[in-house]
């Protein structure tokens, strides 16, 4: 099964570092690790083959600062997610 992910992150300088499970929830990580960012709305487009529907689908972004974790929603075959 394809899952495709659509994130609009606030800044650029993401990173995609690949998906894992938790539980029934497909999490999705991504990182921004350095020290300046372009302030502008970037998005990011990753397609994974997967062995079974996920629950949820989870995006984590690990920052210098620590980092967030927010969920992304289904919007027909694409989830969809924005960095709050």
């Amino acid at each position: 099964m394809r899952i495709v992910l659509e994130v609009t992150f606030r800044m650029g300088g993401v990173s995609y570092r690949g998906h894992r499970w938790e539980d029934d929830a497909l999490v999705f990580e991504f990182e921004r690790l350095g020290d300046a960012f372009i302030q502008v709305l970037s998005g990011r487009k990753v397609e994974e083959e997967v062995e079974r529907e996920p629950e949820r689908v989870i995006v984590e972004l690990r920052t210098k600062g620590g980092g967030k974790v927010f969920e992304a929603v289904r919007d027909g075959e694409v989830y969809r997610a924005m960095e709050p």
